[in-house]
């Protein structure tokens, strides 16, 4: 049993990995259109060109991020599962997917912010980026807006993957059958949406914050809202919102789609090693 768990997970890490990877590769130009729209003020432009600045340095984050996300979530989802009855499933699904994110945040964060400022031309390198940003900001300056951070991505994390969780759960039992490639697809789709939409506003303040580098025109979470609000209205808060939705809905997609087929190959390949042995 304790071999199966542990196997498992590994499969878990794997297939985390390779899902985050192979989103961030493909609809990296809209998460960085949607970076750029958010840290604009006012009524100010945003550049087209380098779409894809610091795809190579997010990628070296997202892979053990990944990996370390779904590796804690899928142990903690399994032992919350046993100890709720099944009528509070849901509840099992939020808390592991709280939780796998705070794991995850530890790198999610120091990428973020390399990344996203990138995406605003500040730095050409990843490796420039980590060093400047050390040398004029401290440590601490990798882990700028962390707070706007777990702010954001607790919440997203836990609804994205129990909503997910829930809506395979009733599709199985009204199918009365396991979900086919596609179906997991969708169902991730429609989580991934829905969740964007509803954290834009958190996601427009962890942008904010991590981009402003040494200007430090906001003291914190409240502080940034607040100058948001009497400088910019209410209706900047859902700035990005449309890419946000596209990038996050299509990432769902893929992210979901790879993650269960990746397990699905990685479970049948151990399954045939089992009975060769």
């Amino acid at each position: 049993m304790a071999a199966s768990a542990t196997t498992t997970s590994v499969e878990g890490v794997i297939a985390g990995g390779a899902a985050g990877v192979v989103v961030e590769t493909a609809l990296y130009p809209i998460d960085t259109i949607k970076t750029r729209l958010q840290a604009a003020k006012g009524g100010s432009k945003i550049q087209w060109k380098g779409l894809y600045a610091g795809l190579g340095g997010n990628i070296a984050g997202v892979l053990p991020a990944s990996a370390i996300f779904i590796g804690v979530y899928e142990p903690t989802k399994r032992k919350l599962l046993e100890m709720f009855p099944e009528n509070l499933s849901a509840v099992a699904h939020l808390t592991a997917g709280a939780i796998g994110g705070a794991a995850s945040s530890l790198i999610r964060v120091p990428t973020e912010v390399v990344k996203q400022r990138m995406q605003m031309s500040q730095f050409k390198t990843a490796p420039d980026a980590v060093r400047l940003i050390i040398r004029k900001e401290g440590f601490k300056g990798l882990y700028a807006g962390y707070g706007s951070f777990l702010l954001r991505d607790l919440p997203f994390d836990a609804i994205q993957f129990c909503i997910y969780e829930q809506l395979r759960i009733g599709y199985k039992l009204a199918a009365k059958r396991d979900l086919k490639d596609g179906e997991n697809a969708l169902i991730g789709a429609f989580a991934g949406a829905i969740t964007g939409a509803i954290t834009t506003p958190l996601d427009v303040l962890k942008t904010r914050l991590m981009v402003q580098g040494q200007a430090n025109q906001y003291r914190g979470i409240i502080s940034c809202a607040q100058t948001i609000l009497r400088e910019e209205g209410a209706g900047a808060f859902l700035k990005g919102i449309e890419p946000r939705v596209l990038w996050i809905g299509i990432g769902g997609s893929i992210f979901f789609g790879v993650l269960e087929k990746t397990k699905s190959i990685l479970a049948e390949r151990n399954s045939r090693k089992v009975r060769i042995l």
